[in-house]
């Protein structure tokens, strides 16, 4: 089976290098050169755009940045068809970005048309989770296209759960990473005021670690640099997942909240202060960068 991979990026690059480790043929495409050669040098075969990585492939899988980057590469810009015109019927398509519902239904309904099997698959896990293939995929679409989709999700990650229908999945997704956002500014807080009052980070983590205030930030993705060696806080705050994709989903909450009258006082909050730290230069540091904003280091 034919599989192509467009946008390969710090998520989407490890995604499609464990497919081709697991013996898929994989085409990839991505409109960063350096991110193609990384991919290149690792054995996997790269096309020069995405109707070429696209020909003759039975699944199409799509890891973009955002819901205008989606439509754009699917249903065209104005000036280029989209690239389910040049889909056959029977392809099945696989977005795992992190978009509006909306966007996602706008996209299964024109590849209904086509007779073109689609599910929105965002995932959860962090680059970490990508390159380890553990990822959680939250999915809405049919069932039967689920299951087609199954043994490729199996190679990307250890979770997929089937949510509803076409755009469940985008919001299951929307509502984590709200929490996600809080979680870290909360744990950025709690650590900042720790090391204030002259506590080691890495003890008191530990602490709240096995303690009531435990969550997965603490476990997996400690904002102090140093206390997990492979956390992106100790890198620098580089690659991880940016601090400007997580204010991006972040907005997404905050509109579908709106739109169904739903209460998200805290998700509106931590919305503020994550479009206050992109605005202060850190939109391409790791979100959990966001400890910036209450401790100078």
């Amino acid at each position: 089976m034919h599989i192509a991979f467009i946008g390969l990026g710090n998520m989407g690059g490890p995604m499609a290098l464990n497919l081709h480790k697991a013996g898929y043929s994989v085409r990839g495409f991505d409109l960063s050169k350096p991110a193609c050669d990384k991919l290149a040098a690792e054995g996997l075969v790269i096309a020069p755009s995405a109707t070429e990585a696209a020909q003759g492939a039975a699944v199409v899988i799509s890891m973009l940045p955002a819901s205008p980057h989606v439509e754009a590469l699917f249903l065209g810009d104005g000036r280029a068809p989209g690239l389910l015109a040049a889909l056959r019927a029977g392809t099945l398509v696989i977005d795992s970005s992190t978009i509006a519902a909306a966007t996602s239904r706008k996209v299964a309904e024109a590849a209904a048309a086509r007779q073109i099997d689609f599910i929105d698959a965002p995932v959860s896990g962090g680059t970490g989770g990508a390159i380890a293939g553990t990822l959680t995929f939250m999915v809405g679409g049919e069932a039967a296209a689920l299951e087609r989709a199954r043994p490729l999700l199996e190679k990307m990650g250890s979770n997929i759960f089937h949510a509803g229908a076409v755009g469940a999945g985008q919001t299951a997704k929307i509502c984590n990473n709200m929490l996600l956002g809080i979680l870290m500014a909360g744990t950025s807080e709690a650590i900042a005021l720790g090391v204030a009052n002259g506590l080691d980070p890495k003890v008191l983590s530990e602490i709240m670690r096995r303690s009531s205030g435990g969550n997965w930030a603490l476990e997996k993705y400690n904002p102090w640099p140093g206390v997990m060696e492979n956390a992106p806080a100790s890198k620098g705050y580089a690659g991880g997942f940016g601090t400007d994709l997580m204010l991006k989903d972040l907005g997404l909450a905050q509109e579908n909240a709106t739109a169904v009258k739903a209460a998200t006082p805290l998700g509106g909050l931590v919305r503020g202060l994550y479009a206050a730290h992109s605005l202060a230069g850190y939109g391409a540091q790791d979100f959990s960068s966001i400890i910036k904003l209450v401790h100078k280091g």
